[in-house]
C-alpha cells in the first residue's frame, strides 16, 4: 500500500494557527465589565487575562475572586487556581477590591466565553486548504528578571491547528534572537516550544518584541507573522542611591520650627510605580546627638526644624546620617546612606554689653581732637560681621557737640574724642550718657525681649588751663553817622580774660583797617574816625565796614576779633540823570525816557522830581516833562520841532529836596533807527587830532628843506661847470611814460623837462610833477645837477657818454649834504605821512596823501628819476651795445 503523502497546502490557504493557550483580552475602562475568550480546557496556574485594577479603585489593598478557580494578582493578571473545563460556552465571576484604610469596596464583572476551533476541509477535489476567518494574537508572556533556571528555561508553546493535519515548522526573530542580546531565545521548530537561555536584566531589557512564524516544510508561510512580545518582570535588585554623597545645607539660627532646612533625593533603578521603587526617608544619627532638632518628611525627602533650640553660639554645625529604603521602608526592602551638613549661620541674638557701667576721663580745657576714653564691650555673635560690630551714640550731654565716638574697626571699642575745646570755667565736669547697638538691626525675639540699647555713663574732668584774653563775641558791631567830624569818639572792641573775667589790663590794636578810617585807643579799645565817612565809597550794596582788632594781655597772649561799623547813611548825593546825549527819530519815536540815580540809601532817594530847568522860552516851548515812575521822566517834542540838535537842561530833585541839573543833548534825526543818526554822526565829526596836524606841518617844512636844497645844488653846480654845446647831442634819457605823449620834451641843455596841467618846473628833473592814472597820484622827487662817472655810479643820476667813457671827472659839492639829509628824514616822513593818511577809526584816507606806483622790477636802465637812491656799478655799460636801430631813435630825439 502506497504511502498516501499529505496535501501541501497551497501559498495563501494555510490551517489556522494556533496558541496552545489562546486568549483574546478586551480592554476595560474603569471598573467595566470585562471579557475573555479562552479554550474549551486550561491546565492550572495559566493566565486567562488581565485587568486594569487602578482605573477602578487605586488605592486597592485587598484583592478578591468569587470563583475559588481562578487568582487575581496585585498587577491585576487572571490565572486559573486549577484546570478549568468550559462545559458551556459562557462562565462569568467577579473580582472584589477594597480600601481597609477608607472602607471603599468596588467590583469587576469577568465573562468568559468559549469558542469553538473549526477546521474545514475542502472536498477531495479541491486543490487547496481554507482557512477560517480568525486571526490568531499573541498570548501574555513574562519571564522572571534574574532568574535562577535551569536554563534553558521554557516559556511557553506555539501551535497551529493546521498542524494536526499537516507538518508545520516554527520560528522566530527579533531582539534577543538575531539581534543583540543574540541566542537569548530560541524556538523548537517542531513543537513550537520557546525557551530562555540564560538571566536577563530588566534595567537592561525590560521588553523582548518577538516575531514568530509558522510554515511548511517547503517554505510556504502558514499565516502573517505573529508579534510575541516576552516581558521581563521586575525583581527588587537594584539598592535606592542618594542624588549626592554629601549634602551642605546653611539655615540661620533664628529661623522657627517647620522652617525647611534642604531636601535630599534619592533615585532607584527598578521599575517605577511598584514597591520596588517605593521609597521612605530617615535620619539614622545626629551628631552632636541631643538636642533633637530636625526631621525628615518620609516620602518628599524635605528637611525641617523641629525644635527652638537652633543656637550658633552653643552649636555651630550639625551632621545627618540620612537613610533611604524601597519597599517602602519595609525590613527587608534595600537601602543606602548619605551625610548632610547643616551649618547654623549667625543671626543678630545677641546684644552687645558694656563690660562697665561707669565710667571716668579727664581732659585739658581748649584741648580738642584728643581721644580721651576707650570703651569695650561684649557680644556672642560672629565676629567681624555686622552682628558683631558695635554703634555707639552719645545720648545725652553733647547738646553742644564738644564730644564725638566712634568704633575701633580692630577691636570693636568705643573710642571717645573731645572735638570743641571745653572751658573749664563754664563747666568743671561733662557727664554723657552712651549706648551701644549692632549694624545689623536685632533678631524679632532679642527685640521684643530688649527695650532699650545699652547704655553706660561717663564723667569727663575738665582741667584747668592759664589761658589768654577771650575775644567774644568774635564779631562785635557799632554805628557811626556818614559824614561825622574827624575824631568823632565812639565805642569799640571789648574783650575780656576768662580768668578773671574782666577786660581790664588788656591792649588792643588794629591789625587791618581798609580804608584808614578809623583809629583804636590802645588802653580803652574804643575807636574814632581819622577821616570822614562815605558810605558811598564802600563797596556797593555792604553798608558795614569791617576792622580787625587784635586784644593782647600782660603775657603777651592775644586774640583777634572783628568790629563792625554800621555807617548810617546820610543824604548827601543829589540824583544824577544817566542820559548825556540821546538820539529821536521824528516821526516814529514821539519821545524819549530820562531816568536818574542816586548813591544813598532808598530813604534819602527816590521819588525822583524831573522839571525843565531855566532856560529860554524856545526850549519850554518845544520840549515837555512827564513823570513815567519814581525814577524816570519822559521828554517828549512838539509836532513842529525841527531837525536838529538840541540842548534841554534838566533838574531832578529827590525826596528831601537833594538836586542836580544836567544839559541833555537831544538829536531830533529824520531816521527810522537812532543808529542811522549816530554813524552819520560820527562821519561828520571827523576830525584831525593835534598830533595829525603836528605831523602835517612837519612834513611841509621838510618838503620845503628838500626844494631848498635841491635848489642850492643846481646852482652850485652851474656856476662851476656848464655844459658843452654838443653835450645835448650826446645825452640819452629814459623816460618814466609807457607810451609817447606831448608831455615830454628834450630841453636843449640835455635834460627832459615834464610838463604836466600846462605847468613844469625847470630844474635838474622832474620836480614835484603829479600823473594821474586810475585814480592814483604819483609823486616823484628827483635830484639834478652836472655829475662825472664816479657820481653816476654812485648815485645812479643821468650822465653823459663822455663822462662814462672816462670824460673829466668833477665831485658835485651838494651830494654828500643831500644824501645825510635825506637818509635822516625819509623814515621819519614816510611815518608822518601814514598817521596823517588814516582817519579815526585808522582806515587809509582815500582822498590824502598816496603811495607810490611801484612799476616792476628787471629793467636793465635801472631808475627814471635822477634822485634814484640804487646804487649801480655797471648800470651804463649797455650804452657801448645798443646797435642801429637805437641810433635811429637818438637821432630822432635828438632833431626834436
Amino acid at each position: 500500500m502506497a504511502t498516501s503523502q499529505p496535501r501541501i497546502p497551497p501559498r495563501g490557504a494555510l490551517g489556522r494557527l494556533l496558541l496552545s493557550l489562546a486568549v483574546f483580552s478586551f480592554a476595560c475602562e474603569g471598573c467595566e465589565k470585562v471579557t475573555f475568550n479562552i479554550p474549551s480546557k486550561l491546565e492550572a496556574d495559566r493566565i486567562v487575562g488581565r485587568v486594569n485594577l487602578k482605573e477602578c479603585l487605586r488605592s486597592a489593598d485587598l484583592i478578591q475572586s468569587s470563583d475559588p478557580d481562578f487568582r487575581v494578582l496585585d498587577d491585576g493578571s487572571v490565572y486559573t487556581a486549577s484546570t478549568v473545563v468550559m462545559s458551556d460556552e459562557k462562565r462569568s465571576f467577579t473580582i472584589w477590591l477594597s480600601d481597609t484604610k477608607t472602607q471603599t469596596q468596588k467590583e469587576i464583572k469577568v465573562l468568559l466565553e468559549h469558542q469553538k476551533k473549526v477546521l474545514r476541509k475542502r472536498d477531495a477535489k479541491e486543490a487547496v486548504l481554507r482557512r477560517s476567518k480568525r486571526r490568531w494574537a499573541p498570548i501574555p508572556c513574562s519571564m522572571q528578571e534574574n532568574s535562577l533556571g535551569p536554563f534553558p528555561l521554557f516559556l511557553q508553546q506555539v501551535q497551529s491547528d493546521a498542524a494536526q493535519n499537516y507538518t508545520i515548522f516554527y520560528s522566530i526573530s527579533g531582539r534577543g534572537v538575531d539581534q543583540e542580546p543574540l541566542n537569548l531565545f530560541f524556538i523548537e521548530k517542531d513543537t513550537g516550544n520557546l525557551y530562555c537561555t540564560r538571566p536577563v536584566d530588566r534595567e537592561e531589557y525590560d521588553i523582548f518584541d518577538l516575531i514568530a512564524y509558522a510554515s511548511t516544510a517547503d517554505g510556504y508561510s502558514a499565516d502573517l507573522p505573529l508579534p510575541l512580545p516576552i516581558r521581563v518582570e521586575d525583581e527588587n535588585d537594584n539598592h535606592p542611591i542618594f542624588t549626592e554623597a554629601v549634602y551642605n545645607f546653611e539655615v540661620p539660627e533664628s529661623s522657627r520650627v517647620g522652617t525647611t532646612v534642604g531636601v535630599v533625593c534619592a533615585t532607584d533603578r527598578d521599575e517605577p510605580d511598584t514597591m520596588h521603587t517605593r521609597l521612605k526617608y530617615s535620619i539614622l544619627e545626629q551628631s552632636p546627638r541631643s538636642p533633637g532638632i530636625f526631621a525628615v518628611h518620609p516620602s518628599t525627602g524635605v528637611i525641617t526644624i523641629t525644635s527652638h533650640y537652633l543656637d550658633r553660639e552653643t552649636v555651630e554645625k550639625y551632621s545627618l546620617i540620612m537613610k533611604v529604603q524601597d519597599m517602602d521602608g519595609q525590613f527587608f526592602g534595600l537601602m543606602s546612606t548619605s551625610t548632610c551638613m547643616i551649618t547654623v549661620k549667625d543671626s543678630n541674638d545677641n546684644a552687645p554689653t558694656f563690660k562697665q557701667n561707669t565710667y571716668e576721663a579727664s581732659v585739658e580745657e581748649n584741648a580738642y581732637n584728643v581721644e580721651i576714653l576707650r570703651m569695650p564691650i561684649e557680644d556672642k555673635d560672629l565676629i567681624n560681621t555686622a552682628n558683631w560690630r558695635a554703634n555707639f551714640t552719645i545720648l545725652k550731654g553733647n547738646e553742644n557737640g564738644h564730644f564725638k565716638i566712634s568704633t575701633d574697626k580692630e577691636t570693636n571699642e568705643g573710642v571717645l574724642y573731645v572735638v570743641k575745646p571745653l572751658n573749664y570755667e563754664e563747666n568743671h565736669q561733662v557727664i554723657l550718657e552712651i549706648g551701644v547697638n549692632n549694624e545689623a538691626p536685632f533678631t524679632r525675639d532679642v527685640a521684643l525681649r530688649m527695650a532699650t540699647m545699652n547704655r553706660a555713663l561717663v564723667t569727663v574732668h575738665v582741667r584747668d588751663q592759664d589761658e589768654g584774653p577771650e575775644c567774644s563775641p568774635a564779631a562785635q558791631s557799632v554805628r557811626i553817622k556818614e559824614n561825622s567830624a574827624v575824631g568823632s569818639k565812639v565805642n569799640g572792641y571789648k574783650a575780656y580774660d576768662p580768668e578773671t573775667n574782666s577786660g581790664s589790663h588788656l591792649r588792643y590794636k588794629k591789625l587791618h583797617d581798609p580804608k584808614g578810617w578809623i583809629t583804636i585807643d590802645e588802653i580803652s579799645g574804643s575807636i574814632m574816625t581819622s577821616k570822614i565817612l562815605d558810605r558811598e565809597a564802600m563797596t556797593p550794596g555792604n553798608d558795614v565796614y569791617n576792622i580787625t582788632v587784635l586784644a593782647i594781655d600782660q603775657d603777651g597772649r592775644s586774640c583777634t576779633g572783628t568790629l563792625a561799623v554800621n555807617i548810617e547813611d546820610m543824604n548827601d548825593n543829589p540824583p544824577e540823570i544817566l542820559q548825556s546825549y540821546v538820539t529821536v527819530c521824528k516821526p516814529k519815536m514821539k519821545y524819549t525816557d530820562i531816568s536818574a540815580v542816586d548813591p544813598d540809601e532808598p530813604i534819602h532817594g527816590a521819588p525822583f522830581y524831573f522839571s525843565l530847568a531855566n532856560s529860554s522860552p524856545e526850549t519850554n516851548r518845544m520840549w515837555t516833562l512827564t513823570r513815567v515812575n519814581d525814577t524816570a521822566a519822559r521828554l517828549s517834542y512838539q509836532k513842529n520841532a525841527e531837525f536838529q540838535e538840541y540842548s534841554v537842561p534838566i533838574t531832578v530833585k529827590d525826596r528831601e529836596g537833594q538836586s542836580t541839573t544836567k544839559t541833555v543833548r537831544v538829536n531830533l534825526c529824520d531816521c527810522t533807527h537812532p543808529s542811522q543818526c549816530l554813524a552819520a554822526r560820527r562821519s561828520a565829526e571827523v576830525t584831525l587830532g593835534k598830533w595829525a596836524i603836528l605831523a602835517i606841518l612837519l612834513g611841509i617844512a621838510l618838503l620845503f628843506s628838500v626844494l631848498l636844497t635841491l635848489v642850492c645844488g643846481v646852482v652850485g653846480a652851474k656856476k662851476k661847470k656848464g655844459f658843452p654845446e654838443d653835450l645835448a647831442q650826446q645825452n640819452l634819457i629814459i623816460s618814466n611814460t609807457e607810451a609817447p605823449g606831448d608831455d615830454k620834451v628834450c630841453s636843449g641843455n640835455g635834460f627832459m623837462t615834464q610838463t604836466v596841467n600846462s605847468s613844469g618846473q625847470g630844474f635838474c628833473g622832474t620836480m614835484g610833477s603829479g600823473v594821474k592814472n586810475g585814480g592814483q597820484e604819483t609823486i616823484e622827487m628827483v635830484k639834478g645837477g652836472h655829475q662825472t662817472l664816479d657820481s653816476c655810479r654812485g648815485t645812479g643820476h643821468h650822465h653823459t657818454l663822455d663822462s662814462c667813457r672816462g670824460g673829466p671827472v668833477e665831485v658835485d659839492n651838494c651830494r654828500y649834504t643831500y644824501s645825510e639829509w635825506h637818509n635822516f628824514t625819509q623814515p621819519r616822513l614816510g611815518e608822518k605821512l601814514h598817521l596823517c593818511n588814516q582817519n579815526e577809526d585808522h582806515v587809509p584816507s582815500q582822498d590824502y596823501v598816496l603811495t607810490y606806483n611801484y612799476e616792476g622790477r628787471g629793467s636793465p636802465a635801472g631808475s627814471v628819476g635822477c634822485c634814484s637812491e640804487k646804487q649801480e656799478e655797471d648800470g651804463l655799460d649797455f650804452l657801448n651795445n645798443l646797435g642801429a636801430k637805437f641810433t635811429t631813435l637818438a637821432e630822432t630825439c635828438t632833431k626834436r
